[in-house]
């Protein structure tokens, strides 16, 4: 188990810093060209660049998301149900939800593969698109993994309901390692 451990920290720090490297991108190309707009020309690969950055933070970001358990969720009428039933369709809702992201990622890749076979490029800087596109599956199979690791813990331990934060056995863990 110690091996999934390090492959899920692994993964949440390519999350970590590749939203914060774009978001920080995105902040720096679109700044510079409200200034230059002010000096009466315009940077014509910002709006470009600042797309191929937004595509980056939501996809890398839902990932991020499903790990924090800050995606949306629709908990009106399930939170009135017993427990039992809570558990088991959450059980479901999270394979189902992995296995559909599964799905989409080998979608995307396939558009990505298509993308490169056809040699498409930016209009602007003449980049690979899909150097950018692959950003897409990627995504899709880090949510994926991340909803398969919480349908997981959900059925790991059925006393407690697990939604996306970190794993009881790793908080305790850590717990023993501080006292």
């Amino acid at each position: 188990m110690n091996v999934f451990r390090r492959i899920d920290k692994i993964q949440a720090g390519i999350e970590k810093w590749t939203i914060i490297t774009a978001i920080f991108g995105m902040t720096i190309i679109l700044l510079a060209n409200v200034f230059a707009r002010t000096l009466g020309n315009s940077l014509t690969f910002a709006e470009e660049v600042g797309q191929f950055f937004i595509i980056i933070v939501t996809f890398i970001g839902l990932s991020y998301c499903a790990r924090r358990g800050r995606h949306l969720k629709m908990t009106a009428i399930v939170e009135f149900l017993p427990f039992k039933v809570r558990k088991i369709l959450v059980l479901i809702i999270t394979f189902t939800t992995s296995l559909l992201l599964f799905y989409l990622c080998y979608i995307s890749l396939d558009y990505t593969i298509t993308l490169y076979q056809l040699g498409r490029v930016t209009a602007a800087l003449r980049f690979p698109v899909y150097l950018i596109t692959l950003f897409i599956p990627i995504g899709f199979l880090f949510s994926g993994l991340q909803y398969l690791r919480e349908c997981w813990l959900n059925y790991k331990y059925k006393d407690e309901m697990i939604d996306g934060t970190e794993d009881p056995d790793w908080k305790r863990e850590e717990a023993d390692e501080t006292t």
